[in-house]
């Protein structure tokens, strides 16, 4: 777990790490500025900018937010991009929206100094360590920072939790007999050619979630992710696992029939394609329970640092959290949002049933996992 300083202690070392970084670096000349001139490329909070009403003001004057990989689709994206627009008049251009946490650090280390850089990042957990590891992400903390779980941000506000969910089975019961609702289940000889993962691994979030899932399944932990690699592999030589990419297109088309992915893709799916006869159903693996958040974060060099802050400030203030929640998401606010009474208990309902507590891997299992995988991904078992 990464250890949360109290708020007094977060509050002083943002205000040293900010005056840290404006001698270090000075101000920005062409990004906006607040009335005293100081530039929101190295606000470390929107107090620190001079309060919510000046980086409003700021961002409004910048007009554009460059966002990346984030398809309307994904966690009720297209809400949220509205709802920003609508309320602050700002433009989000949403660049190659079905990419995956890879594709988003490559744009942002080829463009650097680039008008046409991403300003805000969604990562996966182990693709954001990484980027903070790169010192690619700026240090902001959003308003509400004190009040996201420990072990969901990074001390120094690089990145934190916005939005997550569990590993599950989606199965199309129209074409599969007997769904899968466990990892063990999915070996049977009965699925031959049917299940499939949202991407690669050594690109995609919840791939990397998958593997890891399999592994908890199997004998693995957080410091031990081989046995999801052997399982995987086990997939392959015997004909079940399908190298196709899950989407909407190949479920509807029966070629990706059995689904591994978060929670609330697979969710989503249900809705869907209620309206074309499909039944898909979720289960969330009881043998092999992995949970991952996604992690917000800006550009260290973004083009629209204004904009980009406001946007973090949006996503974590109730009505983004909610929002959030709408598309089968878990807001990283959650546990906060019920106690203050400003969660929306009906889409809070319709969340896929999971019993215990989420655990979370820390920044070196993961990191060390994601080596692993790169290295292991596509092999033969090791047993």
């Amino acid at each position: 777990m990464t250890e949360i300083v109290p708020r007094s202690a977060v509050i002083a070392g943002g205000l040293v790490a900010a005056t840290l970084v404006l001698s270090a670096c000075g101000a920005d000349g062409d990004a906006a500025t607040n009335a005293d001139g100081e530039s929101a490329a190295t606000a470390i909070s929107a107090e620190d900018f001079g309060g919510m009403d000046a980086l409003v003001k700021a961002a409004k004057e910048e007009g554009t937010l460059n966002a990346i990989a984030l398809p309307r689709d994904w966690a009720n994206y297209g809400a949220l991009i509205d709802g920003f627009e609508k309320k602050y008049g700002i433009k989000v251009k949403v660049e190659n929206p079905d990419g995956a946490s890879q594709d988003e650090i490559n744009a942002v280390t080829s463009r650097k100094g680039k008008d046409g850089a991403p300003d805000v990042l969604d990562l996966g957990s182990s693709f954001a360590y990484s980027a903070a590891q790169q010192n690619l992400l700026a240090q902001y903390m959003v308003t509400d920072f004190i009040d996201i779980p420990d072990g969901q941000k990074d001390t120094m506000s690089r990145w934190y939790h916005g939005y997550g969910g569990y590993i599950s089975i989606g199965c199309d019961a129209r074409r599969v007999k007997t769904c899968p609702t466990t990892f063990k289940d999915l070996l049977k000889p009965e699925y031959k050619g049917q299940i499939a993962l949202n991407g690669n691994p050594n690109k995609s979030g919840s791939a990397f979630g998958s593997v890891y899932a399999a592994a908890l399944a199997n004998g693995g932990s957080f410091d031990y992710i081989q046995p999801g690699l052997d399982f995987f592999a086990k997939l392959k030589k015997n004909g079940n696992y399908t190298p196709v990419q899950s989407t909407a297109a190949t479920i509807m088309k029966g070629q990706t029939p059995i689904v591994l992915d978060w929670d609330y893709l697979n969710a989503r799916y249900t809705d869907a394609f209620k309206s074309k006869g499909l039944d898909w159903q979720v289960t969330v693996p009881e043998d092999g329970k992995f949970s991952e958040y996604y992690s917000q974060a800006i550009n260290e060099d973004a083009p629209h640092p204004a904009a980009a802050r406001l946007w973090q400030e949006y996503l974590y203030s109730a009505k983004g959290q909610n929002l959030w929640l709408k598309g089968y998401a878990r807001p990283a606010l959650m546990a906060a949002m019920e106690k203050d009474g400003t969660l929306d208990k009906t889409a809070a309902a319709k969340l896929p049933k999971v019993s215990g507590t989420p655990s979370f891997p820390s920044e070196a299992q993961m990191g060390h996992a994601k080596d692993d995988i790169a290295e292991g991904w596509g092999k033969p078992a090791s047993r």
